[in-house]
């Protein structure tokens, strides 16, 4: 009796334990797509901003051409077109970085959870 109660107490401390490292999976798993999320954010963000400054030189462009020779004028559209360039680039990468945060739940931690359930169930 002695013998099933400590192997009892063993089998109850192993599944603490595997119940526990899932769960330290879980959340590293939310740390690192959160990070991705903010990194994500973070380059949308500056993305727009520097949209927001293309608009502006594409209109400091057209004054500029308008009272200018074509040399300001065609340099000022220069900046612009690296801006957007540089936007578009910055666009991608969020994008990126979004689609590997995603789906917000943490699936390996899901996966290993039901594998150890799987095992269980195939032991017990």
């Amino acid at each position: 009796m002695l013998g099933v109660k400590a192997q009892a107490r063993a089998v109850n401390r192993r599944l603490t334990s595997i119940a526990q490292l899932n769960l330290e999976l879980a959340k590293l798993e939310a740390k690192q797509k959160a990070t991705a999320l903010g990194i994500a954010g973070g380059l949308a963000l500056v993305a727009v901003v520097l949209v927001l400054y293309a608009i502006g030189f594409s209109f400091a462009a057209l004054a500029a051409g308008l009272s200018e020779s074509l040399p300001l004028w065609a340099s000022l559209l220069i900046v612009t077109g690296a801006i957007v360039l540089a936007a578009v680039i910055l666009a991608f990468l969020a994008r990126h970085f979004a689609r590997k945060a995603m789906p917000p739940k943490p699936q390996q931690a899901i996966e290993e959870a039901q594998r150890t359930a799987e095992l269980l169930d195939r032991h017990v």
